[in-house]
């Protein structure tokens, strides 16, 4: 249990690292909470930075979900206690320490997250967000819907240990894409370009 609780606060403190904030500072970006969407996040990096800032955004906010729970599972966390690192880093991008606790919606986070938790899930969440956004180019309804899908793919390979920490994982996920949902709705949410 103490084991737990320390990456309990390794994997938040992970989760803090804003790679947005981090790589527009270091590529003399604007800081992307004051631009385009205001997230701190990989999308809005591409709307004000290009491809390369979004890319490396991207890849740091994977693998701060992926490293922490990784080395948890190697340091012999297992269980509803590997779940609860896994939200852990998830719940450190939202509310970053480092930040003022102004973060992004983590789905790349999320992602790693998961990715260490189950390779499966991982690999399945991944291919039901690349169809959803190839089909209606929506990063956000992507999102929204390969996370949404996530507790049921957990259950179908019997990951049980996991489901309570990651639909809570879901919840807030949903909460942080409110705005999206209503634009969504509306029919005003910004679409991406594939392949330009």
């Amino acid at each position: 249990m103490i084991t737990a609780s320390i990456f309990f606060v390794i994997a938040y403190l992970a989760g803090s690292l804003s790679s947005a904030i981090i790589t527009c500072k270091l590529m003399g970006l604007p800081d992307p909470r004051t631009q385009g969407s205001n997230n701190p996040g990989a999308t809005n990096v591409l709307r004000i930075g290009g491809k390369y800032a979004a890319l490396v955004t991207l890849v740091g906010d994977v693998f701060k979900g992926f490293i922490p729970v990784l080395l948890a599972g190697f340091f012999g966390v297992k269980g509803w206690s590997l779940g609860v690192v896994a939200l852990a880093t998830f719940v450190g991008h939202v509310f970053p320490l480092f930040f003022k606790f102004q973060g992004g919606k983590g789905v790349a986070t999320a992602f790693g997250a998961l990715f260490a938790l189950s390779w499966v899930v991982g690999v399945v969440v991944l291919i039901t967000w690349i169809a959803v956004v190839t089909a209606f180019r929506y990063v956000s309804l992507a999102s929204l819907i390969a996370a949404g899908l996530t507790p049921l793919y957990l259950v179908l390979i019997q990951q049980y240990d996991y489901l309570a920490p990651i639909l809570l994982l879901v919840i807030i996920l949903f909460w942080r894409h409110w705005s999206n949902i209503q634009r969504l709705r509306a029919g005003t949410e910004s679409k991406i370009h594939l392949f330009a």
